[in-house]
């Protein structure tokens, strides 16, 4: 059996979970999420714990044993605690504001940048260089921080752009010129 799949998710106080078939219903703190699984994985409830259980043992059904039960323990946390990345913006003028919701980026662009945030996820600038972005849902959280990355992605010569706050660059080295040419 799957590792990560066999290990039953304990569902914390204030936390409610409603199984409707294939659908699961997480209601917590921070928000509530809802997500449909597939047919050859079921989810059961015992003992404040969801135990997650597959149908057969191909390799496909296997897979889904484990990404199953990861999806539903991310549900949890994101409910009780909640999701955040943060990013760091850096090169001369770059900055980012909060307008209402919405998100607007001066980037070296002509024009400012603005997002408008999906359901769940909200933005907060702790200055004009720093930048968190945080909800229930790992996933919306994870892939708004990229498409925001992706906007200007960091400069490997330079380090100019928007970086995750956790991400490390290597600088590389620019064009030197003809070191050690013969003057001529």
């Amino acid at each position: 059996m799957s590792r990560i799949g066999r290990m039953p998710v304990t569902i914390p106080q204030g936390v409610d979970v409603k199984i409707d078939g294939r659908t699961l219903r997480v209601k917590g703190p921070k928000g509530e999420l809802v997500r449909t699984f597939h047919d050859n994985v079921s989810v059961a409830r015992e003992d404040g714990t969801l135990v997650i259980t597959r149908k057969s043992d191909e390799k496909s059904t296997r897979a889904l044993h484990g990404l199953t039960r990861a999806l539903i323990a991310n549900m949890v946390t994101g409910v009780t605690t909640g999701y955040a990345r943060d990013l760091e913006i850096s090169g001369t003028g770059y900055r980012a504001i909060i307008a209402g919701k919405k998100l607007q980026l001066s980037l070296g662009f002509s024009h400012p940048v603005e997002i408008d945030p999906p359901a769940g996820v909200t933005f907060s600038a702790e200055t004009p260089q720093k930048l968190k972005i945080s909800g229930v849902d790992k996933e919306a959280v994870g892939e708004m921080a990229a498409k925001i990355r992706s906007l200007r992605v960091p400069d490997p010569y330079k380090h100019k752009g928007i970086k995750y706050a956790e991400e490390r660059l290597r600088k590389k080295a620019g064009k030197a010129g003809k070191v050690g040419a013969k003057a001529g």
